[in-house]
């Protein structure tokens, strides 16, 4: 579609300098890390509030798609532009607008990336715990938007439980603050909560309070090595039930770890499936924390367990989780990514699960993830040159996502539903729950124009 008459004279005037309608740099920011691309019409780049508000109001007078985007890092197809319209990419509302350690919160722009504001806090002592894979390089705007969490959500929880408050303008074009600069707050319905994860579906956001926690004092790495799958998940289910919360607790199963193996050298070692685990705390506490860890882990199957004493032996105990990922996109760039959701006590039902259903589509299926939250990846490695495997390949992800349900799981803890799973929504959610869904995003967005297509199944 094109832009509306006299549209683009009016987002000229509100972005001078800072409107692009060429179709090559449009494209640029028509894609993100699902693979899939479109062309919005136009793409700007606002540096204020003032402008953000401007731009919904121009938007909404001539009913034309808005699509909030920051580094484009999401899987889900969520910021592509499928209907068209105007990209708007808060890569220049970057800044930390100020670090209040005495009340423990931080107020930054959606465009600050996650890695800046990390690096900003630890002199200070703190950091905020919402620690993606591509922290390094995504935007907390965009954080927000997924409820993108990471390894450390086990012990510190994700965006939700860790921003106070956000400023953000609804799709009628109205300004609003939900939240508080206070860590305890009961005013009313928490509407910041209903923004984090609604993938830019009801508000524009244009600025965060967010929760600091303090840095722990001491950490220690650990790896613990399995005969196969099932010992593993048992272990991940006797460590959650025991007092000492870890911080980090990832699973990788065997091929996983057979792929990075071939991309990472023989540091990695060979199992049936691996732990790794990181313990934090007060140095004088910590012996202790790592003995319970170890402990729990302790059981049928394990085959070793190491801990780490300096920073060499950190990397190397990391190496495995670290080599996956490049691993995964050498040998199947056009893989399915889940990160589907289990009750941790059922995590063993879930990994022997998907083992069967790789059988019977004879699909591999590659399984790694926070699994301290019952959080796994699931990684269909299909061909789509191979009819059969192309074919196979919807149903494969159907039979994997009924049986999350059928585990009383869910079907994303971290990537949200984007374009790719809102087909899916309603085999997790009732009629009731998804049509209350439908009149919420009615009374933020009335026409309509935010993010359309995506989320909520038509």
């Amino acid at each position: 579609m094109a832009l509306a008459a006299g549209l683009q004279e009016t987002l000229a005037a509100i972005f001078p300098g800072a409107l692009s309608v060429d179709a090559a740099e449009c494209l640029t920011y028509g894609y993100d890390n699902s693979r899939r691309r479109a062309l919005p019409d136009a793409v700007v780049f606002p540096t204020a509030h003032e402008q953000v508000v401007a731009l919904v109001q121009a938007c909404r007078a001539t009913r034309t798609p808005l699509i909030a985007r920051g580094r484009g890092t999401n899987t889900t197809g969520a910021t592509v532009p499928i209907h068209g319209g105007v990209v708007v990419s808060f890569e220049r509302m970057n800044r930390i607008l100020r670090i209040d350690p005495a009340n423990r919160y931080a107020v930054v722009e959606p465009g600050v990336l996650n890695g800046e504001l990390q690096a900003a806090l630890k002199p200070l002592g703190f950091f905020w715990p919402p620690d993606p894979t591509s922290s390094a390089y995504c935007s907390i705007g965009g954080n927000l938007a997924c409820n993108a969490a990471g390894p450390r959500t086990v012990k510190y929880g994700a965006p939700r439980e860790n921003t106070l408050g956000l400023q953000a303008v609804a799709g009628s074009g109205e300004t609003f603050r939900a939240g508080y600069y206070t860590s305890k707050g009961a005013t009313g319905y928490d509407l910041t909560r209903l923004l984090i994860g609604a993938e830019g579906t009801l508000a524009l956001i244009t600025e965060a309070t967010l929760k600091l926690t303090p840095l722990a004092a001491a950490k220690r790495v650990l790896r613990a090595t399995y005969a196969d799958i099932t010992s593993a998940a048992a272990a991940v289910s006797r460590i959650m039930a025991q007092p000492v919360t870890p911080c980090a607790l990832e699973f990788l199963d065997d091929e996983a770890l057979r792929l990075a193996r071939r991309h990472g050298g023989d540091a990695i070692p060979v199992a049936g499936a691996m732990l790794l685990i990181e313990v934090d705390g007060e140095a004088a506490f910590l012996p202790a924390a790592v003995e319970a860890v170890a402990a729990a882990a302790r059981g049928p199957g394990l085959l070793d367990w190491r801990a780490a004493e300096d920073a060499a032996e950190i990397a190397d105990l990391w190496a495995a989780r670290k080599a996956l990922s490049p691993a995964l996109r050498a040998i199947a760039p056009m893989k399915i990514n889940e990160d589907v959701v289990v009750p941790v006590s059922r995590l063993p039902e879930l990994i022997g699960g998907l083992k069967e259903i790789s059988n019977t589509f004879q699909i591999p299926i590659v399984n790694f993830g926070h699994a301290g939250n019952g959080n796994i990846h699931v990684n269909l490695l299909y061909r789509p040159e191979d009819p059969v495997q192309a074919a196979a390949a919807p149903d494969c992800l159907a039979a994997v996502f009924d049986l999350v349900l059928s585990l009383d799981g869910t079907l994303s803890g971290e990537h949200g539903i984007g374009l790719v799973k809102r087909e899916f929504l309603p085999r997790a959610l009732d009629p009731m729950a998804l049509a209350l869904m439908r009149r919420i995003k009615a009374q933020f967005d009335p026409d309509g124009i935010l993010n359309p297509g995506k989320l909520l199944p038509d």
